[in-house]
């Protein structure tokens, strides 16, 4: 059986737990309270394999954003590394509850679909699936229409899956060989999606990249408040330093803040291979 890590006291527990028996820590979702870091509209969380940091921005009222991790499998060994990044729509109602609802479905599922034996693909096309059943339910697509961005990415030892739709982002940073692994699903003439998981939005199945693993780098994958000013990988690399994941996560965030922070900031960064990250 595949089994998850409790983030918080290390004990193991089934894919299926939404709670650690040792100490009760929440195990669907990894973040830390809204206002938990000085006092902002802030979170960050760091699972050694990966971390995050979500950020209301300079302008922004609240944080619409949402963000969602997990380490499956034991960490000395983990099987997968999932993350998830959502960003809701501000000009829809309850776009930060749509993408809340959203990100804590997308994961659950790939957690358990994993653990029951799917394949990334599969995984992500259901986790997409509940992710727009969870964001439908909060609205009505005649009266009220919350909607989101979903980008999910699921790192196993043969490869890193990512899914999509609309226009939060995928990156793979590396020596010679960063690029952007997904494509917006938005008119840039218009500055609109084509594409969201909400209360109005045609259903149909993520886009669907697959990178095989191969010389080591860096997924990042993040909302539009942080590729609106890195909008390459390479302004990405130029960025990044060499530590750990949260720091890295915390530095970019940190540009796009300095850059005018117009927009929530969600940056989620995972090394690969996983397995040597210790």
């Amino acid at each position: 059986m595949v089994l998850t890590c409790c983030p918080e006291c290390g004990d193991q527990v089934g894919p299926a737990d939404r709670y650690c028996e040792g100490c009760g820590a929440g195990l669907r979702l990894r973040r830390t309270p809204p206002d938990a870091v000085a006092g902002r509209d802030r979170a960050e969380h760091d699972l050694t394999l990966v971390a995050g940091v979500s950020d209301r921005g300079s302008v922004r009222a609240r944080n619409e954003d949402a963000m969602a991790f997990a380490v499956v499998g034991p960490p000395a060994e983990p099987a997968a590394v999932v993350a998830i990044v959502c960003d809701g729509v501000g000009s829809t109602e309850r776009a930060a509850e749509a993408a809340r609802a959203a990100s804590d479905a997308a994961l659950a599922e790939i957690v358990d679909r994993l653990a029951d034996g799917a394949d990334a693909d599969d995984a992500t096309r259901r986790a997409v699936v509940k992710a727009y059943a969870a964001v439908r339910v909060l609205g009505k697509p005649e009266t009220s229409a919350p909607s989101c961005t979903v980008v999910s990415a699921v790192a196993t030892k043969q490869a890193i899956t990512v899914g999509w739709i609309g226009d939060s982002r995928a990156y793979w940073v590396a020596d010679g060989d960063s690029r952007l692994l997904t494509r917006d699903d938005a008119d840039p003439v218009a500055g609109a999606l084509t594409r969201w998981v909400g209360a109005d939005a045609e259903q149909g199945p993520p886009n669907l990249v697959v990178l095989p693993a191969g010389s080591p780098g860096r997924l990042v994958v993040c909302s539009d408040g942080l590729w609106n000013y890195l909008p390459t990988a390479a302004n990405l690399a130029a960025e990044m330093s060499g530590g750990p994941s949260l720091t890295v996560a915390a530095e970019l965030t940190a540009v796009a803040l300095r850059r005018g922070g117009g927009d929530n900031i969600t940056v989620v960064v995972l090394p690969y291979p996983f397995e040597e990250v210790r």
